[in-house]
Order: C-alpha cells, then structure tokens, then sequence
C-alpha cells in the first residue's frame, strides 16, 4: 500500500482555521492546566486514515501521543485508534481538527477499501484509480485517503499526465483529425502515455487502432464494454482500456466483468464520513505518584478497546 504524511505547513493551516486566537471556552473555565487523556475510537468497521497527521496536530498543540493505527488498517467497532495525554488546553485545542481529518478521510479510505475487494473478487490483475474530483482545498487528504484504500491517483494533475477529452479535439477539428496526428504527438513526449477518451464504442475503437496507449471509455455500459473489450485486443493488444464515467460500489464489479485493466471512479470521495468517538477524560496524579482516571471513564476505554492490539 502507497502512502505518504501531509507537510507540516497543512498541519498549521489546519489548526490556524480552528484556532486563529486561542480556545476562549478552556480559557475562561479554567482547567487548560489540568491533564487529561484523549481516546479516538471507532463506532464502525472502518479503514482508518490520516491517523499520523491527527497525531501531529495534537502533539503541535503539545499533547503526546500514546498509540496511533497505522493509516490503511482495517478496524471493527470500537477500536481505539488514537490516543494522547497532555493538558486540557493541548487536548481540547487539538480535538476537533484531529477529529475532522480522521472521520473525513478515513470514510473515503473505507468506501475505497469496499470498491477495491468487489472488483479484485472479480479481478485481481486490474487497477482501481481515482480522478481530480476532490473537493478543492482536500486533495492531499483524499489522496493519502484512497491509498489507504488500495487505489491510486488518476492524474495528479494537468502537469503531469496527457488526456485528451472531446473537449480538446473540438479546437483541432474533431475527433478524427486529432486520431491522424497521435503517432506526432507520441514523438513529442516519447517518456509519457496517451490517453484518450472515447465516448462511444466506435470512438474507442478507433483511438486504439490509431495508437492510444489508453483508451478510457466514458459511460459506457459493462454490457457494451464487455463487446468492445474484446475487439480491442484483437485490432490493437497492447491498448490498456479503462472505464470511467458514474462507476460505483454498486456497479464496480460488473464493470470489473467487462475486461477492463482499469477502473476510474470519483464516488468514494462523497459521502458519510466514517463514525470516529471521542472522550477526553481527567487524569489525577495519586499520592503514589500514579497517574489515574475516574472510575466510570476507566469502563468506558476497557470496553471500548476490547479485543485491540496495543504495541
């Protein structure tokens, strides 16, 4: 599994939208002295993601973390997943960032990790990736995200990769044309692949006879896919095909059925975030020295972590 950490300056750009002056409640009620500890726990099977980057911010905030999942693991209800100790003012400064990257990123890894394992029951061998469609400002996070869930990027964007839409050839004088002038453009940029968009089976079909290295299908049917599909192979083997254009966890495995080597979906970017907890309890220093929390908070973390692999 690919993966990579945030830049520290995300991680002050994060706090700095929460906690521009200070954290007035703490302050005015006084306890911002006081220790405590901060326990993160799933509400659901999820795929946690991000949980490195939710520990830096505590630890900017100046709590210290005690366990941290690993980005990509696969949790049941009721896993603690992160855990820190530090000052109120730390913990609850910290809080609700944290909270926010772990719960949005880790809903994207989950419904990546879903649509991965339907088409790889189908498929192995093909490639699940996803497209420029995160929401502006989250492509980091949604990028770390679905690697965690087994996908890839797409594009990382218009810099680095050569896609052409219809949008493109209708300022070259169409489709056909452009097709003519593939074997040029491939001279140009011998250490890149050409990807081209078809909408259609016959436009497809033509994009790979006239040199594509990808031909990409936009919404069309697994049915008429599966006909294509082998068509393909046979006027041009060495043509990857990918699929895009409204896939689902619905429909991610008919189209795995259909042949393709990749799949292209934008979905697990949208929707539930995944159910993380949170508890931030008092922790008192005895008179032996040992750090102890209430009682009934004690139950509530022994519950919570049953069963949970504790480094």
């Amino acid at each position: 599994m690919m993966t990579f950490q945030l830049p520290e300056s995300d991680i002050e750009r994060f706090l700095e939208e929460d906690l521009p002056y200070g954290d007035l409640t703490t302050s005015l009620l006084g306890i911002g002295g006081l220790n405590g500890e901060i326990i993160f726990t799933s509400r659901e099977k999820t795929v946690v993601c991000c949980t490195e980057e939710a520990s830096r911010v505590l630890a900017q905030c100046g709590a210290s973390v005690n366990f941290s999942m690993k980005s990509g693991s696969s949790v049941p209800e009721g896993a603690i997943v992160l855990s820190a100790s530090g000052s109120a003012e730390a913990l609850h400064a910290g809080w609700k960032v944290a909270l926010n990257i772990l719960e949005y990123a880790s809903g994207i890894a989950t419904r990546t990790r879903e649509i991965v394992t339907l088409v790889h029951e189908v498929n192995p061998g093909i490639v699940v990736v996803t497209t420029r469609k995160s929401f502006p400002g989250t492509k980091k996070i949604s990028l770390k995200a679905i690697m965690a869930g087994g996908a890839l990027p797409h594009r990382l964007g218009l810099s680095e990769s050569i896609l052409v839409f219809r949008q493109h050839t209708e300022f070259l004088g169409g489709v056909d044309r452009f097709l003519g002038s593939i074997a040029a453009l491939k001279a140009r940029v011998p250490e890149h692949k050409i990807i081209v968009e078809a909408e259609n089976p016959e436009e497809a079909l033509k994009a790979a006879i006239a040199g594509a290295n990808v031909v990409q299908t936009d919404k069309i049917s697994p049915a008429e896919l599966a006909l294509l599909v082998p068509e393909i192979r046979k006027q041009a083997p060495s043509v990857k095909i990918s699929a895009a254009g409204g896939i689902t966890k619905n429909n991610a495995a008919d189209y795995a059925k259909s042949g393709v080597d990749i799949i292209v979906l934008s979905s697990v970017y949208f929707g539930k975030p995944s159910d993380i907890g949170v508890a931030i309890y008092p922790v008192f220093l005895s008179p032996e020295g040992a750090l102890t929390i209430p009682s009934s908070a004690s139950m509530e973390i022994s519950s919570s972590s049953s069963g949970q692999c504790i480094p």
